[in-house]
C-alpha cells in the first residue's frame, strides 16, 4: 500500500532564554537514553528517562505539536549554551521542523505569543517566521562570535593594574578538551582568542568580579576564566594571579558571521572599559603590576 509523502514545515525565529535549569533540547538519561523499558529500572534517572524537567525544544514544541496537529519535531539551533547559562541579548537563532503536520495554516504570531505567555519568565521567542530547510545548514554551520558577560568569585580582590592591562586586548588561547567535557569530546588542544571588553566590581556584589567578553566559536568560556586546572592557558587566573571561578555566565550577543572585530563597543554590551572603581585604585597606584609593563606583546 502506498504511504502519502511525509510533509515538513519550518519555522524560524530566536529564543531568549531566562531560566538557568533548561538546556535547548531534550536532556535525556545518559544511562537508559529515556528508553521506555529501559527507564523504569533506570537507578540515574529514578525511571524518569531525562535529567531535567524539560527543555527549550519541549516548551516550544508542545505548543507547536498541537498547533500543527503532529507529535513530532526537530529543534535546530544555532550552536547551544550550557544548561546553566542564560541567553539574552537577541536571542538565539533556531528552526523549528515540524514532521507531518496535519494543519498548514497556522498563525505564528499567536504561537509566539502563546509560548511565551505559558513560560513567562523562564523562555522568549521573538520573530517566529516561515523559512526553508536549506537554513538548518546556515545555522548550524557558520561560525559566530559571541559575547558574554560573567560573574566571577575570586579569592582576594587582583591588583587594578592587572585588571587595566587587559582591557581591550585580545588574548590568544590554547584549551585542552576541559574535564567537564572530556568524556564526549575529542582529546585535542584548540586555539582560540578572547577579547576583554570590560572588567570590574559586580555592583550587586561587589566581592565578585563582572567581565564583558567576546570570544570565537567554540571558546570554553569557563575554563578561559578558571583555568581549568591548567588545561586553558592563559586564564583569568594566570593574568590576574588570583583564583577565579565562574559563578554565572550569560550570552550576550551572537555576531553575525563576519563580525569578529576588535575590542570595540557594541550594541549589546558596554564600552571596553575598566569600573570607575577600578580607576581610582589605579590611580592612587602608581606603582607597575607584575604584567603592565609588556602585557600585549605577542598578542
Amino acid at each position: 500500500m502506498n504511504q502519502p509523502p511525509k510533509t515538513k514545515v519550518y519555522v524560524e525565529g530566536r529564543y531568549l532564554k531566562h531560566s538557568r535549569d533548561l538546556p535547548q533540547t531534550v536532556f535525556y538519561c545518559p544511562v537508559c537514553k529515556g528508553d521506555r523499558r529501559r527507564k523504569r529500572k533506570c537507578e540515574n534517572c529514578e525511571g524518569f528517562g531525562k535529567l531535567t524537567r524539560d527543555s527549550v525544544q519541549e516548551l516550544v514544541g508542545w505548543v507547536a505539536q498541537k498547533a500543527f496537529g503532529t507529535r513530532k519535531n526537530k529543534f535546530h539551533g544555532a550552536g547551544r549554551e550550557d544548561v546553566d547559562v542564560r541567553m539574552l541579548g537577541e536571542g538565539r537563532p533556531f528552526v523549528l521542523e515540524m514532521i507531518s503536520p496535519k494543519t498548514l495554516t497556522v498563525d505564528l504570531a499567536e504561537l509566539e505569543e502563546e509560548v511565551n505567555r505559558r513560560n513567562e519568565g523562564r523562555l522568549e521567542l521573538r520573530g517566529l517566521h516561515w523559512t526553508e530547510k536549506a537554513r538548518i545548514a546556515i545555522l548550524k554551520e557558520t561560525k559566530r562570535a559571541k559575547e558574554y558577560q560573567a560573574f566571577v568569585d575570586v579569592d582576594t580582590q587582583p591588583d587594578p593594574e592587572r585588571l587595566a592591562a587587559l582591557v581591550g586586548k585580545r588574548l590568544d588561547v590554547v584549551q585542552h578538551t576541559p574535564q567537564r567535557v572530556a568524556h564526549r569530546r575529542a582529546n585535542l588542544d584548540r586555539e582560540r582568542w578572547v577579547e576583554v571588553l570590560e572588567i570590574g566590581s559586580n555592583p550587586e556584589n561587589p566581592e565578585q568580579l563582572r567581565v564583558l567578553m567576546r570570544t570565537q566559536h567554540g571558546t570554553y568560556v569557563k575554563e578561559v576564566i578558571s583555568g581549568d586546572d591548567g588545561n586553558t592557558k592563559p586564564s583569568l587566573s594566570e593574568l590576574l594571579g588570583v583564583e577565579c571561578r565562574c559563578s554565572s555566565l550569560d550570552v550576550m550577543n551572537i555576531l553575525a558571521a563576519e563580525e569578529e572585530p576588535q575590542a570595540t563597543p557594541s550594541d549589546a554590551l558596554a564600552p571596553a572599559k575598566v569600573s570607575s572603581a577600578v580607576k581610582a585604585e589605579a590611580a592612587t597606584d602608581s606603582t607597575p603590576g607584575p604584567l603592565s609593563s609588556g602585557f600585549g606583546a605577542g598578542l
